[in-house]
């Protein structure tokens, strides 16, 4: 399995162990899931991915990015689904339910999703995608539907302006019908006016006070009864709509996505832990770290949070994009259109870097490197990020070259020489200041693998990179 602990934790500095910390448990959570991971599949479609975090039979399904242009929703739900702990009872997470809108920053390729619950055309393209998540939400498991969404303006009873009146979806919990009879939450009415009471004491100004919007669905409303939530309501499920407005920012509108998310968790009787501030700044910082992506089994590591735009000549197997391993459930590998042979890393809407592969045939009899770092000799793994403050040598071994990236040396094998920040040219670094430099590994023509030097300390990352591309929101199609 790609993400290797034994491989990923020696030398590094403790920023990059928490990016493989994170990376490593995401994987995992997807391992036992039904969804799959970020990769290509048939058309250049994307699955949905499925994290089950805690061991409680009963579970609160929680549902991000239904529609692909909304980032403040798809991720609320993959920061739930990779940076919480869920002590108590169960959570299950779908945060790129309509991944290939949100790769494109559309609201739907293929029409809006949520608009497909009640009947569905076989040859619909999104057929599969809606029945599964049908079985999702209709599981024995599953006793409460979160989806979330976000929403223009902001939803008031009653109309006050062009931006705060009842066409408005911002700062509400959508409902429904006030209640069900004889199912667990089912005060739908009374649930989300306690959870509403509880956020709307912690505003980060007084405009953005939530509300409740029952949309009395079953009284004739067309359009909300072909919606992911009212068919919750048909399979006997409280199912709730968490608005937060387009209005804000993407990180302020994930702070009140997970307020809501964390209070109606709270009323379920789901204890859990989180490794981050529920604050802007918090959620900033945790949807800007932690960004990586394995290749060929681990045996190509990139770093993510200070990338270059692009990364050229990077040795892969033809299969690289296929078997890419990501680090965040909303980021994906693929192949950029009309970029010739060019893959695109994309985390929610945003391209984060073009790779230019340099295909080859893998070799894999070896596993890593021994290498002598500031004075001290150990073995670097294939796919680990080494920290140097002064000079590292990589050890020979027989019927194997190394080649430095940027270092220009005129041998054709660069083992045993002295590796010193000062001899790379800087174009030729992973990040963008300068400090992370590829170390690869041949046995003929054939990559085995290869390795990062980091110089010096910490990188002061002032990128910013977050899951949502700056821009005008979509309508349906693009």
């Amino acid at each position: 399995m790609p993400f290797r602990p034994v491989r990923r934790q020696g030398g590094r500095t403790a920023s990059f162990r928490r990016t493989v910390h994170a990376a490593l448990r995401a994987v995992c959570l997807l391992c036992l899931v039904c969804g799959a991971l970020a990769r290509p599949a048939a058309g250049d479609t994307l699955d949905f991915t499925t994290i089950r975090l805690g061991t409680g039979k009963e579970a609160v399904l929680v549902v991000g990015g239904i529609q692909g242009d909304e980032p403040g929703g798809f991720s609320a739900a993959t920061l739930l689904g990779t940076r919480y702990e869920i002590q108590e009872g169960a959570v299950w997470v779908v945060p790129n339910l309509n991944f290939p809108s949100i790769i494109r920053r559309s609201r739907g390729l293929h029409g809006d999703m949520n608009r497909k619950f009640a009947r569905l055309d076989s040859e619909d393209p999104e057929f599969h995608t809606v029945s599964r998540i049908k079985e999702l939400i209709g599981h024995p498991d599953v006793r409460l539907v979160l989806n979330l969404h976000d929403g223009s303006g902001y939803y008031r009873p009653t109309y006050i302006d062009k931006l705060n009146n009842p066409r408005r979806w911002g700062q509400c919990v959508v409902i429904d019908q006030a209640r069900l009879e004889d199912v667990f939450m089912g005060e739908l009415h009374d649930e989300a006016h306690a959870v509403i009471s509880a956020v709307n004491k912690r505003l980060l100004a007084p405009h953005h006070t939530y509300h409740i919007h029952n949309t009395r669905t079953a009284e004739g409303d067309r359009e909300m009864e072909k919606s992911l939530s009212y068919y919750a309501v048909r399979q006997g499920k409280a199912a709730f709509g968490l608005e937060a407005s387009k209005e804000f920012p993407v990180e302020l509108r994930v702070y009140y996505h997970l307020q809501v998310i964390e209070k109606f968790l709270h009323q379920a009787g789901v204890r859990f832990q989180r490794d981050f501030d529920l604050t802007p700044d918090g959620i900033r910082e945790a949807l800007r770290e932690n960004l990586g992506v394995a290749f060929a089994g681990n045996r190509v590591f990139l770093p993510l949070e200070d990338v270059r735009d692009t990364i050229r000549f990077l040795p892969l197997p033809r299969d690289g994009a296929a078997r890419a391993v990501t680090s965040k459930p909303i980021m994906a590998v693929l192949p950029c259109p009309d970029q010739d042979e060019r893959l695109c890393i994309h985390y929610g809407n945003r391209t984060i870097t073009l790779i230019e592969p340099d295909w080859h045939e893998m070799d894999e009899s070896l596993d890593g490197m021994t290498v002598t770092v500031d004075g001290a000799k150990r073995f670097v793994g294939f796919g680990q990020v080494v920290r140097v403050y002064e000079h590292a040598v990589v050890h020979a071994v027989e019927g194997f070259r190394v080649n430095a990236i940027g270092l220009d040396s005129g041998r054709q094998d660069e083992s045993g020489m002295r590796l010193e920040h000062g001899v790379f040219q800087k174009r030729f670094s992973v990040d963008r200041q300068g400090k992370i430099f590829r170390v690869e590994v041949y046995r003929g023509t054939r990559f085995a693998g290869l390795f990062l030097l980091r110089f010096g300390d910490t990188l002061r990352v002032e990128r910013d990179m977050l899951p949502d591309s700056p821009g005008r929101e979509s309508a349906l199609g693009f």
